[in-house]
């Protein structure tokens, strides 16, 4: 994340990409499953993210928003 994107607060679902007001997770994606899964939308823009998972923990690669990792 640059620091041009440090001003924009989280506003979208990692896991659906649905709006969520405050980054908050949606009742139905708040769970047990997707609490150990990575993300696949950007909390910035929604756009999808591209997801490289190793035996190490994962990547998550939004074109705007740059690289989040596990860990």
């Amino acid at each position: 994340m640059t620091a041009s994107d440090a001003s924009v607060s989280a506003s979208y679902c990692v896991h659906c990409g649905q709006a969520s007001p405050g980054g908050a997770d949606h009742p139905a994606c708040h769970n047990a499953r997707t609490a150990l899964e990575p993300p696949r939308y950007c909390a910035f823009c929604a756009r999808r993210l591209v997801v490289q998972v190793s035996p190490l923990g994962w990547t998550a690669r939004c074109s705007r928003h740059g690289e989040t990792a596990s860990g």
